[in-house]
């Protein structure tokens, strides 16, 4: 069951679990964020990070347990050509804007600062085909952003980037946490060298919750379980 939350946890998830045609994806799992972070959810590939993150977004339901979350909710996808739908970078993060009821020069000003956020200033009126992998998740993150979320869900924005991209990606996000709306980011992720931008680290594997901790601790704890993520 989703429910919202106003206290110190921006995110918890108690006891959830799933199960997908006779698999359990998820057992069980637990996890509690605290407001204003930025909480790496790592673990392998098919261990049920993504369907946890998709039963926070509201995206499907859990079997069982209960979740709560501060309310607005932003998700971004792991592929952006999902999400990034306009012609051009402005009108793409301006959509949705319509039910705030904002003039145009205001709409315009809030996307600018939306996309200064995301270290895409001046890139209003270019065409959004002309992008790169990287620009384009700068992009679906400034449009999340846009919609004022309490909350950012973050499903492998990583994993067909590298280098600079890559770097520009994870800078975006690290930047647009905290501050004075105390912005909460979960970004899931399989890619142990992103480790050291979080705050706070849950490893999952086998659909539950194996350890969380800070990054220092996590890589400890990786390192002694042999972890290739």
């Amino acid at each position: 069951m989703l429910r919202s939350t106003s206290g110190e946890m921006a995110i918890e998830v108690l006891d959830v679990s799933k199960n997908f045609g006779g698999k359990q994806v998820l057992s069980n799992a637990s996890l509690a964020v605290p407001q204003g972070s930025f909480h790496m959810l790592l673990g392998p590939n098919g261990c049920g990070k993504s369907t946890l993150l998709r039963i926070l977004g509201g995206l499907m339901h859990p079997d069982n347990g209960d979740c709560s979350l501060q309310q607005p909710v932003g998700f971004v996808f792991q592929n952006p050509d999902h999400q990034v739908v306009m012609p051009t970078v402005g009108a793409d993060v301006a959509f949705g804007l319509g039910r705030f009821d904002l003039q145009e020069r205001m709409v315009r000003e809030h996307v600018q600062r939306m996309l200064q956020a995301v270290n895409l200033e001046g890139f209003i009126d270019r065409q959004t085909h002309t992008l790169s992998g990287g620009q384009k998740q700068r992009v679906a993150i400034a449009g999340a952003l846009a919609q004022c979320p309490k909350v950012l869900l973050l499903d492998e924005l990583t994993t067909f980037l590298d280098g600079e991209d890559q770097r520009g990606v994870l800078e975006a996000v690290r930047s647009c946490v905290g501050g004075p709306d105390q912005v909460t980011a979960l970004w899931v992720t399989h890619r142990l060298e992103e480790l050291d931008w979080a705050d706070s680290v849950s490893y999952m594997d086998q659909g539950c919750i194996q350890f969380s901790g800070s990054p220092r601790d996590a890589a400890s704890y990786l390192k002694r379980l042999g972890a290739h993520v």
